[in-house]
């Protein structure tokens, strides 16, 4: 899972910066754009320093703060949809890929806790 996560993160990433590049040259796109592209590129550089962390706690909590920061970007996402700073129908998938990349490392922080608690 290692190197697919941090391709797929970086993927991510990648979308995001892209999608960024797209929003309206207003105050608020250009807001939007700064918070989502600051949590949004965090999440795979978080998944990065949790493969080298140095135990599993080391682990755990570098990898919350890559649940946290997929967490935020969905809610950026999500107002970006609503307010409606971006084409309709064209950020389905990539509120899709983020839910997928949230639930994945929700459950990656859920097995590691679990480990730790039967050490």
């Amino acid at each position: 899972m290692t190197a697919e996560l941090k391709e797929r993160t970086f993927q991510f990433s990648l979308r995001i910066i892209r999608l960024v590049e797209s929003l309206p040259s207003t105050c608020i796109g250009e807001v939007f754009g700064r918070q989502i592209l600051r949590c949004a590129t965090s999440v795979g550089a978080n998944y990065r320093a949790a493969c080298r962390a140095k135990s599993q706690k080391d682990f755990l909590n570098k990898m919350k703060i890559s649940e946290e920061e997929i967490d935020e970007t969905l809610y950026w996402l999500e107002l970006i949809k609503t307010a409606q700073l971006f084409p309709e129908g064209k950020l389905d998938a990539v509120i899709s890929e983020a839910n997928e990349l949230c639930a994945i490392i929700t459950a990656i922080c859920k097995t590691t806790a679990s480990k730790i608690r039967q050490s």
